[in-house]
């Protein structure tokens, strides 16, 4: 019993064990934590002081734009003071903090997404009735139904990880507590936690995934009977870009927790977390806001008034169900 309260801190061994590359890593990943939250924080304003970008999805984009701020400072804040001090230390209470909140919040943007891709079904299939199905209180329902979802799947295996006992080797090899090299330290069988953290993978990541398919799969056929070339062409590529990201974000979670625990390659899943938690956030507030023209006009005119950039005439939008496509 003495043996294991012995544990009180872990030492993460960071993205490298290269000394030569670690300054060039971190400006990299402090580079890209910045433009991270810059972006994602643009997005939040624009949607929330612009008029013309009250339609249904900018609401769940900006809810999203929220996730990934949090997501991304669950990891990349202590990565980048392991590169910048070379202090790896973490207590116990801070490492099991930033596991829960990790896994918490990537499970409520899997949901998110599922609602997001559920939202765009509508908005294509079902335009005449997109107003009625997605209003105000069936949108927020949506958004508060992914952060419960995520709260309930997630706390239950956070609190029998938490409970186990680490008596022998404190050595993560990891740039973050994530729960695989976790589960290798624990002095205790960890066979329940593993089949409930693969259960509650396979749930959340493989459900909301397959829902995010069938919805794209009606879209597709839906923009196939456009009668418009030109349509089809904006939609297809708009659809494209929003898959390249679900399949990025899905792809990588899928990889690193739907499968046994203990067969896990944590050098490879290393690179993989980097892509998950630092680059995907970065790429996001891009390919779903960023390059849609309304979202364009509303950052000029923005920084317009703040004389960034010239202020453009205004130009009326007239906002549909189909201007999701509108890049």
């Amino acid at each position: 019993m003495e043996n294991r309260t012995a544990v009180m801190e872990f030492i993460l061994m960071g993205c490298t064990s290269n000394p030569q590359l670690q300054p060039l890593l971190f400006v990299v990943l402090l580079l890209t934590y910045i433009l991270t939250i810059a972006g994602n924080i643009i997005i939040i304003i624009v949607t929330l002081v612009d008029h013309r970008l009250q339609a249904p999805m900018y609401f769940f984009l900006r809810n999203f734009s929220i996730l990934e701020i949090g997501f991304t400072s669950a990891v990349s804040p202590k990565a980048l003071a392991i590169l910048a001090s070379n202090r790896k230390t973490i207590s116990l209470p801070a490492c099991f903090t930033q596991t829960f909140f990790y896994f918490m919040l990537g499970t409520t943007e899997s949901f998110l997404l599922a609602a997001m891709s559920f939202d765009r079904y509508v908005a294509i299939c079902n335009p005449l009735r997109y107003t009625t199905i997605m209003n105000s209180q069936v949108r927020t329902l949506l958004v508060l139904g992914s952060w419960i979802g995520g709260f309930f799947l997630i706390i239950g295996p956070a609190v029998l990880l938490f409970q186990m006992p680490f008596c022998g080797p404190n050595v993560i090899n990891h740039f973050f507590c994530d729960n695989t090299p976790l589960l290798k330290l624990a002095c205790a069988n960890t066979r329940l936690l593993e089949s409930m953290s693969f259960v509650v993978a396979v749930f959340s990541l493989l459900g909301c995934f397959t829902i995010t398919v069938v919805s794209y799969i009606s879209i597709v056929t839906t923009v196939m009977q456009m009668p418009s070339t030109t349509r089809r062409q904006k939609a297809f590529s708009t659809c494209a870009s929003h898959l390249i990201v679900v399949s990025i974000t899905y792809g990588s979670c899928i990889f690193m927790y739907v499968r046994p625990t203990r067969d896990s390659k944590l050098d490879f899943s290393k690179g993989v977390s980097v892509l998950n938690t630092m680059v995907t956030p970065l790429l996001n507030p891009f390919i779903y806001s960023l390059r849609n023209k309304q979202v364009q006009v509303a950052i000029r005119d923005l920084f317009g008034k703040s004389g960034v950039f010239p202020k453009e005439p205004k130009k009326l939008i007239r906002l549909s169900p189909l201007s999701l496509f509108q890049t």
